[in-house]
């Protein structure tokens, strides 16, 4: 890799560098070298660039941990694109003039606040030379499409500080943000990183879990006997409490705490315990009691304004199923048990999730239908005697959700990246809409083997009728069955739908366009959702 240059503390290092290693790390396909490429780049930067830093190495603005949004819109965006590529000024920018702009975009509110936005977003481009300004918007649109996915970052991070790799691991687990761990690991030293648990206010990824139909594998590996609970059709949060003070993340650690009001309250009245983690869900209710679709959830999440009205058309049920800090102690080493007991004594029972712990085949599908027939997704399982691992997914938890299926015709795909580098992989599904055409209904990458999508890059690539460099259009001969959570309403799609979670089953070598699945059929499932979901 090409030396990066080791600026001063007063100018520091120059974006141009930061692009430099974009498009180096581009280049070089190997995990071992863009690891070494990423690490020198890291021990180059100053202890006040660090967080910004690797932000922009994980195509981000801004750390996870920091709230701020660009709020920039596609419109403004697109007046971006077509600004003249070309300098002003002779001093070269920072990163961390960089990150200062971003925070000044994020900053800008009120009245005349999307001119005073794109006035600032300007000014920030016309900072940048051609090279710098293509990876500048890679990091406005939160992608840089080099290949270094977080684990690799990860690595960098330890070999950077000298850090063993599973302290490095273990502590982005706690805290969540991979700038924080940076910052620790290179400005205190890797021992810091020892220190590192479970914090209050500070997020923590949510322990995850794989999916299952068999009950008789869910029981033999749980010890015979497991603890179902209902899977509810909602988004998982996470409450923090610390005496009057209260703080609730979503799944993707986005603070929601002004977008749920309600459930703070809650919280903060009808829960026992001086300071707490736990975790949760919370559902849109109707007024049949019955949950609403998932999409109606999102929109009470996205609410900024009109919060209050909000709840009164959507309101929230709460869900909880785990405590994980408790009145000053960590509770994630000990058996889910005993996380459950220490829940029902701080709720006296209240907002639990439906559970059940049974060994039996015949008890476990019967709650699976009561809990679909309630509207539900399916079924949570989980071992009595697992403790909580932050961001792991394994056999200690199984999710139980019999998923619908779809045949499509795959009528473009996009070129990958990182470790998809070289395949198309990122397939454009849609259905037969009756009048000789197909109808987009969303895109996936996630079901096929390696093998797969070598295989489908070959067989894609000769069905070529169009190719604009990134996106790759097709003949629609190829049929594949595609599994899916719910249909929602879309307007990014001719179809007017999209399939949520959407991924290949198989491929259905027996089948032809013909034979796909129509519009007509995806609008009757979509209707059919509505027999044990609310509707607004």
């Amino acid at each position: 890799m090409a030396e990066i240059p080791h600026h001063d503390r007063i100018h520091g290092v120059e974006f141009s560098a930061f692009a430099a290693l974009c498009y180096e790390l581009e280049k070089t396909p190997g995990r071992l070298a863009k690891v070494a490429a990423a690490a020198e780049y890291l021990q180059k930067l100053d202890t006040q660039e660090v967080r910004p830093g690797v932000a922009f190495l994980s195509g981000r603005p801004f750390p996870v941990s920091d709230p701020r949004t660009l709020d920039v819109g596609p419109g403004a965006l697109a007046e971006a694109y077509a600004l003249p590529e070309t300098r002003n000024g002779d001093r070269p920018l920072t990163i961390l003039e960089a990150a200062e702009d971003f925070g000044r975009i994020a900053d800008a509110a009120g009245k005349g606040s999307r001119r005073e936005k794109f006035a600032r977003l300007r000014a920030l481009i016309e900072k940048t030379d051609a090279g710098e300004r293509s990876i500048l918007f890679r990091i406005l649109h939160n992608e840089l499409r080099v290949g270094l996915h977080d684990g690799l970052i990860l690595e960098a991070i330890a070999k950077a500080s000298g850090a063993d790799l599973k302290t490095v691991r273990r502590a982005a687990l706690f805290l969540s943000d991979l700038a924080e761990v940076a910052a620790i690991a290179l400005a205190d030293g890797a021992a810091a990183l020892d220190n590192v648990d479970i914090k209050l206010f500070v997020p923590l990824l949510p322990m995850l879990s794989e999916l299952s139909e068999d009950f008789a594998e869910i029981f033999k590996a749980h010890g015979g006997a497991t603890a179902l609970e209902y899977k509810y059709d909602g988004a998982r949060i996470q409450i923090h409490k610390q005496g009057g003070h209260v703080r609730i993340w979503s799944r993707r650690l986005t603070e929601v705490t002004n977008s749920i009001p309600e459930i703070g309250a809650l919280a903060q009245s009808e829960i026992a315990g001086e300071s707490f983690i736990l975790d949760g869900e919370v559902v849109a209710i109707g007024k049949d009691g019955r949950p609403f679709p998932f999409q109606e959830l999102m929109r009470r999440f996205r609410r900024i304004h009109g919060v209050e009205a909000a709840a009164g058309e959507i309101p929230l049920r709460l869900y909880l199923f785990d405590c994980l800090y408790l009145d000053g102690v960590s509770l994630i080493d000990e058996p889910y048990a005993k996380r459950w007991e220490k829940l029902a004594q701080i709720t006296k029972g209240n907002h639990l999730a439906l559970r059940r712990i049974t060994g039996s085949r015949a008890d476990a599908e019967a709650l699976l239908k009561e809990s679909l027939a309630a509207g539900h997704e399916g079924l949570m399982a989980k071992s009595p005697a697992s403790p909580y691992t932050p961001g792991n997914r394994g056999k200690l938890w199984f999710k139980i959700k019999p998923a619908e299926t779809l045949d499509c015709v795959i009528v473009a795909a996009d070129r990958g990246s990182g470790r998809r580098r070289g395949w198309l992989s990122n397939y454009h599904l849609a259905v037969a809409d009756g009048q000789a055409a197909f109808a987009p209904v969303g895109k996936t990458f996630k079901g096929l083997t390696d093998k797969q999508f070598t295989e489908m890059t070959a067989r894609l690539a000769a069905l070529k009728t169009d190719d604009d460099g990134y996106t790759v259009t097709v003949k629609p001969e190829v049929v594949v069955e595609v599994a899916y959570n719910e249909i929602q309403k879309s307007p990014q799609y001719s179809s007017g739908f999209a399939l949520r979670f959407a991924r290949i089953k198989r491929i259905r070598e027996e089948k032809d366009s013909r034979q796909a699945s129509t519009l007509a059929q995806l609008q009757t499932l979509y209707e059919r959702q509505f027999t044990a979901k609310s509707r607004r």
